[in-house]
C-alpha cells in the first residue's frame, strides 16, 4: 500500500508546490519521516523487533512536515548523466535513457554515493585507500530565507562522521549550498557486522532534516 499512499503524498506536495522537481519532493518526503510510532516507540519489523534501515527505509512518512521541510536535495534531469556515466552504462544505454547523444568520455563521472541524493550508502573496506571516503551534497532552503543548521549525527557503529562547514547560514528562498560527510573506519572498534547504520541531520529550530546512513563493511 505504499505506493498509492506515497503517490498521493506526492500529487499534494507538487500541488502545493508547483515549482519542485519530483526529486525535492522525494527528498521532503524522505528527509522529514518520522522514526517512531504514534506511540512515540521505536517501529518494529515482522518479528517485532525495531526495525533497522532495510525495514524502515527513511521512515514513516508524515506529509505535514513534508510540505514544510526547511531543505531538500535536488536533482536535475542532467545531474543522472555523470551518474549513470559512472555506474558504467555505454553511451548507446545513456543516450537511449536521456533521448539524445550522450559521450560518457567527455562526462565528469561520479561515483554512485557522489548522487545528491538524501540520503548515503556507501562502502568502507579496511586498506588504506577505502577506509576513508568523503561525498559532497547540495542543500537548497526552501523554508525561511534567514536560517541557520547545525549538523547532529546520529551514531554510525565502527565509523567516525566529519563535516564541513559546521554550520550553514542561508540568506534567501532557495539558496542552495555545499556540504562534504567525511567517513573514517575506525581500526580495532570491534564491529563484526557486514551492516552499521546511522544518520546526518541538519537542525533549525523546529526543523529537522535527516538523512539515513548505511554503511557497508568489507
Amino acid at each position: 500500500m505504499s505506493c498509492p499512499h506515497l503517490s498521493g503524498i506526492a500529487a499534494l506536495l507538487k500541488s502545493a508546490h508547483p515549482e519542485w522537481s519530483p526529486a525535492a519532493i522525494k527528498s521532503a518526503i524522505m528527509t522529514t519521516a518520522d522514526q517512531l510510532n504514534l506511540d512515540k516507540m521505536p517501529i518494529v519489523d515482522e518479528r517485532f523487533l525495531p526495525a533497522d534501515i532495510f525495514a524502515l527505509g527513511a521512515g514513516h512518512v508524515n506529509p505535514s512536515k513534508a510540505d514544510d521541510p526547511g531543505l531538500v536535495y535536488d536533482i536535475q534531469p542532467d545531474d543522472y548523466i555523470p551518474y549513470l556515466c559512472g555506474l558504467g552504462y555505454t553511451d548507446q544505454d545513456v543516450s537511449v535513457i536521456v533521448q539524445r547523444t550522450i559521450n560518457c568520455s567527455q562526462v565528469s563521472s561520479i561515483p554512485e554515493a557522489e548522487l545528491n541524493y538524501p540520503s548515503f550508502a556507501i562502502i568502507l573496506g579496511s586498506t588504506p585507500q577505502t577506509y576513508t571516503m568523503t561525498y559532497t551534497r547540495t542543500v537548497t532552503n526552501v523554508g525561511p530565507a534567514n536560517s541557520s543548521y547545525y549538523p547532529a549525527i546520529y551514531e554510525v557503529p565502527g565509523v567516525v562522521l566529519s563535516v564541513e562547514p559546521s554550520r550553514l547560514d542561508f540568506s534567501e528562498v532557495n539558496e542552495k549550498l555545499t556540504y562534504q560527510v567525511t567517513f573514517t573506519r575506525l581500526a580495532n572498534s570491534g564491529v563484526s557486522v557486514p551492516y552499521v547504520q546511522g544518520a546526518l541531520v541538519w537542525i533549525s529550530g523546529k526543523y529537522h532534516v535527516r538523512s539515513p546512513i548505511s554503511v557497508k563493511l568489507e
